[in-house]
């Protein structure tokens, strides 16, 4: 871990500490209100352990958040349940949340989320956040997705299209055997290169989560004449394995990966920056390189509580979490109840992410098929900028009809 992350992990747990202070001290959380009362608000996500590589930074897209809806006369108190990337830990802190903190909601960003949600649902309380953990976001209805509840099980062409732009021939993909979603996401790449004519050399849908002992699997890929790649696991895995395959002498034409854009690369330290180069990273929202109307005032807000440096994932998403409860208290009453809220988020059927998803709104409460329109933007990393990716400010493809993956047992 770098000195720069090692700082930013340091900040994030007094910002925990404050926090909860804070957020345990207010009576007002559990009962609600309208526009002017204070509600207190649970945070369930990894800050230490492996999959803190790529949530580490979300509470900065949440005090941003906070930020945002203070103007529209809502004031958000938090309190930090730090997952440790476990099962155990997971429960245990939504536990807290609920029986010690009695928050009115919760925010998730966590790659274990799903060992803690059903808990969640038992007892009520509203959900919102990423989807990038279970199924859960799809069967239960007191939670809701910032990008929609994603099907990983379903196969878009999306990027099969983009490896096929660029010039690849045979694709690997490599994903987590404890995650449900990055377990289908790493087939269902795999599928939708086959989709649009391309090989695929190598699958693996089942690697030790967090893992970096990834030379095995760079020389079977190299065996299998892979030219291009994508795994959806954390940064620490996929930069890992991008080394390793450039140091068995493949020759990529196309190395995606949809975690490590902006911050999380370029606070990482040099290391991460060398091993990053000339990769491609998706983004679900409109990358800041855009400077549109929406990223501009994205930017704006992180600048508010002093954070200047490139936006990370985690962080786009922690803003959207606030800015789509505060949507949701808008339509819960004059006087809302966590059933309230609920019914008011379950009533939203065009949800543009304040702006960030372009021209493509979803459908948050469509639970049947993907929320998501199926594009992604997709920028490369050169020396310590990214680049807008031509043909890919978005790239949308299509579902592959009758085509669907499962996790890897």
């Amino acid at each position: 871990m770098g000195h720069a992350k090692r700082r930013l992990l340091a900040g994030l747990s007094a910002i925990a500490v404050a926090a909860a202070g804070c957020g345990s001290s207010s009576k007002s959380g559990g009962g609600g209100g309208t526009a002017g009362r204070t509600y207190t608000v649970g945070v369930l996500t990894d800050l230490t352990g492996p999959a803190a590589s790529a949530n580490l930074t979300l509470m900065q897209g949440v005090r941003a958040g906070v930020r945002l809806a203070a103007r529209e006369g809502y004031t958000i108190k938090y309190v930090v349940g730090d997952t440790t990337t476990s099962p155990t830990g997971a429960l245990s802190a939504a536990h807290k949340m609920v029986e010690q903190d009695h928050v009115f909601a919760v925010i998730a960003h966590s790659a274990l989320a799903f060992t803690a949600t059903g808990y969640l649902t038992s007892k009520g309380i509203p959900v919102v956040g990423a989807a990038e953990d279970g199924t859960e976001w799809q069967t239960s209805k007191n939670m809701f997705g910032v990008y929609g509840a994603v099907h990983t099980e379903a196969v878009s062409t999306t990027t099969g299209q983009f490896f096929k732009m660029e010039g690849v021939t045979t694709v690997g993909t490599l994903g987590y055997s404890i995650s449900p979603s990055s377990s289908e996401a790493a087939q269902g790449a795999a599928k939708s290169a086959e989709a649009v004519g391309l090989k695929v050399g190598y699958v693996n849908a089942a690697f030790p989560f967090g893992s970096t002992n990834v030379e095995p699997i760079a020389l079977q890929m190299k065996s299998k004449g892979v030219n291009g790649f994508t795994a959806s696991v954390d940064p620490n895995t996929g930069f890992a394995l991008i080394t390793a395959l450039r140091q068995a002498g493949v020759n990529l034409k196309a190395a995606l990966l949809p975690t490590g854009y902006g911050g999380d690369v370029l606070q990482a330290g040099p290391r991460a920056l060398q091993e990053a180069q000339n990769v491609y990273f998706t983004l679900t929202y409109e990358p800041v390189e855009m400077h549109t109307p929406a990223t501009e005032k994205f930017q704006s807000d992180l600048k508010t509580i002093g954070e200047t440096s490139e936006p990370t994932y985690a962080e786009y998403n922690g803003y959207l979490s606030v800015a789509l409860m505060v949507e949701g208290l808008k339509g819960a009453g004059s006087h809302p109840t966590q059933a309230s809220l609920i019914a008011a988020l379950s009533k939203i059927h065009s949800w543009d992410a304040l702006g960030l998803f372009g021209s493509h709104p979803l459908d948050i409460n469509n639970r049947t098929t993907s929320g998501m329109s199926n594009c992604s933007w997709v920028t490369k990393l050169t020396g310590s900028t990214f680049q807008l990716v031509p043909g890919a400010d978005p790239i949308c493809g299509k579902l592959v009809p009758g085509v669907t993956v499962s996790p890897a047992s």
